[in-house]
């Protein structure tokens, strides 16, 4: 596959620094960016590299394999549409995610300037790009502004 493009990075380090932000002002975990790999299962394997991923305090340390992937399974997980990926291709990744155990499966979408959230058992939530998102349940300090994920 070919690299994602300008926006897609964008948006990626915007997220995963307000995430960062919110995470380390409390303590509340790590979070990962630059598709880092995780293992969702074995035989067969299923390793997938998340744009930016939050494994809470309570899971840590966290486990790694011998080839340096992530073992443990994330509590959200945020996926950035790319300009080659498909409406297929993302549904098959948030269902993997689920699946595995992840909480909460982001997908934001640099062309429609929307963030979907993803959550087992519930309907997808669409979040317009004057929206603030807040994961009170998870990374309580945050509050996520679309519109300044989104703006270039």
């Amino acid at each position: 596959m070919s690299p994602p493009g300008r926006r897609h990075g964008l948006v990626e380090c915007r997220i995963s620094v307000a995430l960062s932000d919110a995470v380390d002002e409390s303590n509340l975990g790590e979070v990962y960016t630059g598709e880092t790999g995780i293992v969702l299962w074995r035989n067969p394997d299923r390793v997938v590299g998340a744009d930016v991923a939050f494994i809470s305090q309570a899971s840590l340390p966290a486990k790694e394999s011998r080839e340096g992937y992530l073992e443990t399974i994330p509590d959200l997980v945020v996926e950035v549409v790319s300009k080659n990926d498909t409406g297929p291709y993302v549904q098959r990744k948030v269902d993997d995610y689920l699946r595995a155990g992840v909480r909460m499966v982001w997908v934001a979408d640099p062309d429609a300037r929307t963030l979907t959230e993803h959550r087992r058992d519930a309907k997808p939530r669409l979040f317009a790009q004057d929206e603030i998102v807040e994961l009170p349940d998870m990374i309580p300090s945050l509050k996520l502004s679309l519109k300044e994920v989104f703006d270039f």
